[in-house]
């Protein structure tokens, strides 16, 4: 059945998720294969991708850098040979690094920038097209509750949540009419390995991959410009945003300790993340050098 604004569901559709193999991204691919879809997970760390991928119906997986158009050329055009359309993008790829700002080293703020907000871009560019022209389609990025709410110990973070939230809200206005929608799902604090070494909790609401997968799930039924995880608050934010003075603001920020990103940090906690986003800084640091060398 084909995927449209009336026959919204997830059964027969083609869906594509970035950041799949492990995670929200792993646990979004495994809700979308049980509930009859075709998956396809790209991923930078392809081997890890492809055993996600093995242990699910109706899935296969790739390379893909999101950082990289060519990358998503060859991804998007490998999907489209075997599938023949995209129905639903889930631009889940994300980075997080965190500490103090004035010691985040260039290549670090840069893989930030480029994971986070051009690979959301460059997801938008590689399948719109393709949607537009089906006349059907539907875009999930995953930004987060940072994207709303300032955490020290998160500038940059902050910064790449921020613009993927606005970055969502701007392509559903501009596309809209055209059979494509865009939602931006916000968790907040998620039990993955991003969160690694930092006490949750506390004050702060802290969710399951589950749950940010099931809520992905849901926009396809509310097509919602903005949902949160819990979804009570993101529009708990706004209210406290718009009518809480900031004196009040910062002794309930103390008080649940919000700079536990600055101060808390569970290093040996931390430790295989931290590993593996360093493989990936340089990585990306490389392929930049080599597209100036060019």
């Amino acid at each position: 059945m084909q995927f449209s604004w009336k026959n919204p569901s997830v059964a027969g559709s083609v869906a594509v998720i970035t950041g799949g193999a492990r995670g929200i991204g792993a646990k979004t691919a495994e809700l979308f294969s049980a509930a009859g879809a075709t998956v396809w997970i790209g991923d930078v760390d392809a081997d890890v991708a492809a055993a996600t991928a093995a242990g699910m119906r109706r899935c296969r997986s790739a390379h893909l850098d999101v950082t990289d158009r060519s990358s998503w050329d060859r991804f998007i055009a490998e999907v489209l040979d075997a599938e023949g359309r995209i129905d639903i993008l889930v631009n889940n790829a994300g980075v997080m690094p965190l500490g103090a700002f004035e010691a985040e080293p260039e290549p670090t703020t840069d893989l930030i920038l480029d994971v986070n907000v051009r690979g959301v871009l460059n997801g938008l560019r590689a399948v719109v097209p393709t949607m537009i022209g089906q006349g059907a389609g539907h875009i999930v990025n995953v930004a987060s509750m940072a994207g709303m709410i300032p955490i020290p110990g998160m500038v940059t973070y902050n910064a790449s949540k921020f613009a993927a939230l606005g970055a969502s809200l701007a392509a559903r206005r501009e596309y809209a009419g055209t059979g494509v929608t865009v939602s931006a799902v916000l968790p907040s604090a998620v039990r993955t390995e991003l969160s690694s070494g930092v006490q949750l909790g506390g004050g702060l609401p802290t969710v399951d991959p589950d749950d940010v997968a099931r809520a992905i799930l849901r926009t396809l039924r509310t097509r919602a410009a903005r949902t949160s995880v819990p979804a009570w608050v993101a529009p708990g934010w706004a209210l406290v945003d718009a009518l809480v003075p900031e004196f009040i603001e910062r002794a309930v920020r103390s008080r649940i300790d919000d700079r536990r990103a600055l101060t808390a940090i569970d290093a040996a906690g931390r430790a295989d993340y931290l590993q593996r986003l360093d493989r990936q800084t340089k990585a990306h640091a490389g392929q930049a050098d080599s597209k100036v060398a060019r």
